[in-house]
């Protein structure tokens, strides 16, 4: 695998954004990785002209409220986290749920636009290297970093060291099949998986991790359990509450959760998996996954450690930053 590429690197302050479907937020980062600097703009949306002239004033902002102002408006980097990857063939945009922003060369258009060095990685990337530079996973050789949020991603950061991949896609394990036939309920799960479990996932594929453990699956399965459409933050509550059906539902997507980590750590073995998004904050998340894993994980003891993620929504915008070590 190969690492990110860098066309020079800095000890001083930094400028991350992160670009989302609807809004760009943007910091200034030292090298201490405390924050001197936040600001948010709303994203315009299926706009790439637009979106280009949003992060451009947003850096000139950001730039105005520091404390040393236009004094280091030609020599801050920026680290850009995006919902998507550049193509290593073609150097332009790709795999982004923002559609306006791909096959489009966004690294070189705000280059040239800023006047500055800019570099571009994957939102879930963007995670694991905040995690892994100064947060839950600080210190540990290897960091598998999750979002379980309206999607599922993921990054992986080595010595310190985000990994791309020669297909820039290190981490997509969202997008992996799900292995749905070694499922193994444990003798006191009340609920097994649905007998039509099939579904399709936007890339176009069947059974996708992301459309089982994402917030938009969860609310599914609870819909097709129940009949009733609720989100998942109601689920949580009634999870929290004792509801017998949620809590049901909540002990299968544990077991179905440690199923897919266990072939990242079947493959990386990492030393941490650090999980975000919404649905990392459901209740005893980090009690039940250690309880399934064995099951899964080809090994006679699982010594990675499941944590939470410490930056929570920070760490998107601290790991664009981060890109410049």
């Amino acid at each position: 695998m190969q690492t990110t590429s860098s066309e020079c690197t800095t000890k001083g302050p930094r400028i991350g954004i992160d670009l989302g479907g609807t809004k760009i937020e943007g910091v200034i980062l030292d090298a201490e990785g405390k924050i001197s600097a936040r600001l948010r703009k709303a994203t315009p949306v299926g706009d790439y002209g637009g979106t280009l002239t949003a992060i451009a004033e947003l850096v000139t902002d950001l730039l105005n409220h520091h404390d040393h102002g236009k004094n280091l408006s030609m020599t801050l980097p920026i680290g850009i986290g995006t919902p998507g990857a550049v193509s290593i063939a073609t150097g332009r945009m790709k795999n982004c749920n923002s559609t306006c922003l791909n096959d489009e060369a966004l690294r070189e258009d705000l280059q040239q636009r800023l006047q500055r060095p800019v570099r571009i990685a994957n939102d879930a990337d963007c995670f694991a290297l905040s995690e892994a530079s100064d947060g839950a996973a600080a210190g540990a050789h290897s960091v598998f970093g999750v979002i379980l949020g309206t999607g599922v991603g993921g990054g992986l950061v080595y010595q310190g060291r985000l990994l791309s991949g020669v297909n820039a896609i290190c981490g997509e394990w969202g997008h992996n099949t799900l292995p749905l036939s070694a499922y193994q309920p444990l003798a006191n799960e009340t609920l097994p998986l649905p007998i039509a479990r099939q579904r399709l996932c936007l890339c176009g594929r069947d059974d996708c991790v992301e459309t089982w453990l994402a917030g938009p699956a969860l609310e599914r399965s609870y819909r097709e359990l129940t009949g009733q459409p609720i989100s998942a933050r109601e689920i949580s509550v009634k999870i929290d509450a004792g509801d017998a059906q949620a809590v049901a539902l909540f002990h299968r997507y544990c077991n179905l959760l440690a199923l897919a980590l266990s072939t990242v750590i079947n493959i990386v073995d990492p030393a941490v998996i650090v999980l975000g998004g919404g649905l990392s904050n459901l209740t005893g998340l980090y009690a039940l996954l250690p309880v399934y894993l064995p099951r899964y994980v080809f090994s006679d003891q699982v010594d990675t450690r499941i944590v939470q993620a410490q930056h929570g929504d920070s760490s998107g915008v601290r790991g664009a930053a981060w890109l410049w070590p």
